[in-house]
């Protein structure tokens, strides 16, 4: 198994992250990896990537689609076969039976996982946003399914993601155009709620229109759904 994060700036949400990531992945019956793609990062995100056991990949290409790619592809370099790959974000804390969920999935013959999110610590955010975010992620989360889609937590089975294409060379969305592909193709594409990944509510965004931006918006009671609403359309990717 590999899972791919990628890191803008992201020196200081990193380690909490990777810590988790780690803790997840230590027990699992497989080999496993973890590569941190440092997209033009300013900061000390490699070195702390590197301090705390990942691969770290770099690139210049400030576009969170094309650094999941570059990562994916550095974890397929020996091939597809028995290769389950993953992918969380920066600012996200995995819990420590998600390696184990997603290699559940992967022996089920889930060809393309699709997880949920939760935020605990609303500090950066007013109750208004809060409620507001919790009422419409709400509405599309059933007990054994859900419509939303987010970057900070997917699986794929290797030889489905080279069938589909990779991630696309987006700079938002990337998370929601690989699941909308998987779904044309017809994939095996599951929405599982069953294993949330913590994500945060901060209020610098990283990607252009992804889950910070999302937020903004509720705090504007009369301005349209942004793209990604996860109430209104597909759900909001999050970096």
């Amino acid at each position: 198994m590999a899972v791919v994060v990628p890191a803008h700036d992201e020196q200081e949400m990193l380690p909490g992250c990777l810590t988790s990531v780690l803790g997840a992945l230590r027990r699992l019956p497989v080999p496993s990896e973890v590569i941190v793609v440092a997209d033009d990062c300013r900061d000390g995100t490699a070195a702390v990537a590197e301090r705390l056991g990942a691969v770290v990949l770099t690139v210049r290409a400030r576009n969170v689609g094309r650094a999941r790619a570059v990562g994916m592809a550095h974890a397929l370099r020996h091939g597809p076969r028995d290769l389950w790959l993953a992918t969380t974000d920066a600012d996200s804390r995995v819990p420590r039976r998600w390696g184990g969920w997603q290699l559940r999935h992967a022996r089920a013959g889930t060809d393309l996982l699709v997880g949920t999110v939760r935020v605990t610590d609303w500090a950066p955010r007013s109750a208004q946003v809060r409620e507001r975010f919790e009422t419409r992620y709400r509405r599309d989360l059933g007990s054994t399914w859900h419509r939303h889609v987010h970057g900070a937590n997917l699986g794929c089975a290797a030889p489905a993601y080279e069938r589909l294409g990779g991630f696309a060379d987006l700079p938002h969305g990337e998370d929601h155009d690989l699941v909308e592909r998987g779904r044309r193709q017809a994939v095996r594409v599951v929405a599982d709620p069953d294993c949330p990944v913590r994500t945060s509510a901060r209020r610098q965004a990283r990607a252009p229109h992804g889950f910070a931006r999302y937020l903004d918006a509720l705090d504007t009671p009369t301005a349209p759904p942004p793209p990604g609403d996860p109430a209104e359309t597909r759900g909001a990717g999050t970096r």
